[in-house]
């Protein structure tokens, strides 16, 4: 490796993580937030081998290092305007967990579930809480250390002026009913994180995520979210 390989070295890309979100509308905005949200990350052939991933069980949580695959971009700005802030309120990016970044680089915390050792796919990770889009490559998995990465007396910036509110949801049950019930729970926590940028404030606006095959239609009043429809996907 030359000296220039060596102050740049290249990041292989080790797995990509399958969650319920094919669009970024509607991913939670932190990790965490929905644990009910299941998704499974499956290793590249490379990667696929089971003393990869040895004494990982052991483990109740882990540190997912990953890559903003729809924010890549030759050029950076020094700042950015956080949609918590109202999108209109510029700080600077290193302030913000905001994706257009010198390195589209992002860091989620989530839950390990189980670990599956399929024939087919090698070691497969069965995780909870993950705010990453569906086919999310992945650079890094390491295992959370409650002693080291947990600090409850930190600091939260301007995070702590726009915590995230909890929206009642509204909707019909023979609607709801169109829901795999193993999704109730998770769309739900979704739902009632509200997922709009937190600048629209439009109680006329109809707003559209998908959410695994479907299509999940909404406004939001106040602090009540409306479920108006929910269709397969492929009808949008």
């Amino acid at each position: 490796m030359d000296e220039k390989e060596m102050q740049n070295p290249p990041l292989k890309v080790i797995a990509h993580i399958h969650t319920p979100f094919p669009t970024k509308f509607g991913i939670p905005r932190q990790s965490g937030l929905v644990e009910g949200l299941r998704a499974e990350i499956v290793f590249e052939p490379e990667y696929r081998v089971p003393e990869a991933v040895r004494g990982l069980e052991e483990f109740s949580h882990v540190w997912l290092i990953w890559q903003f695959s729809r924010a890549v971009r030759d050029s950076w700005s020094p700042t950015v305007r956080p949609p918590r802030l109202g999108g209109n309120t510029r700080v600077g990016v290193f302030a913000t967990r905001s994706p257009f970044r010198p390195n589209p680089l992002g860091l989620s915390c989530v839950k390990l579930e189980r670990i599956e050792l399929d024939p087919a796919r090698g070691p497969v990770l069965h995780v909870l809480g993950a705010d990453l889009m569906d086919g999310t490559p992945l650079y890094d998995i390491k295992p959370y250390l409650p002693y080291v990465d947990a600090h409850p007396e930190a600091a939260e910036g301007f995070t702590a002026q726009t915590q995230s509110h909890r929206l009642e949801v509204l909707c019909d049950p023979d609607l709801w009913a169109l829901v795999p019930p193993e999704q109730q729970e998770a769309l739900r926590g979704v739902l009632e994180n509200d997922p709009r940028p937190s600048y629209q404030h439009d109680p006329e606006r109809v707003y559209g995520m998908e959410f695994n095959d479907l299509e999940i239609r909404f406004v939001v009043d106040g602090d009540q979210l409306t479920v108006r429809e929910i269709c397969p996907a492929q009808e949008r």
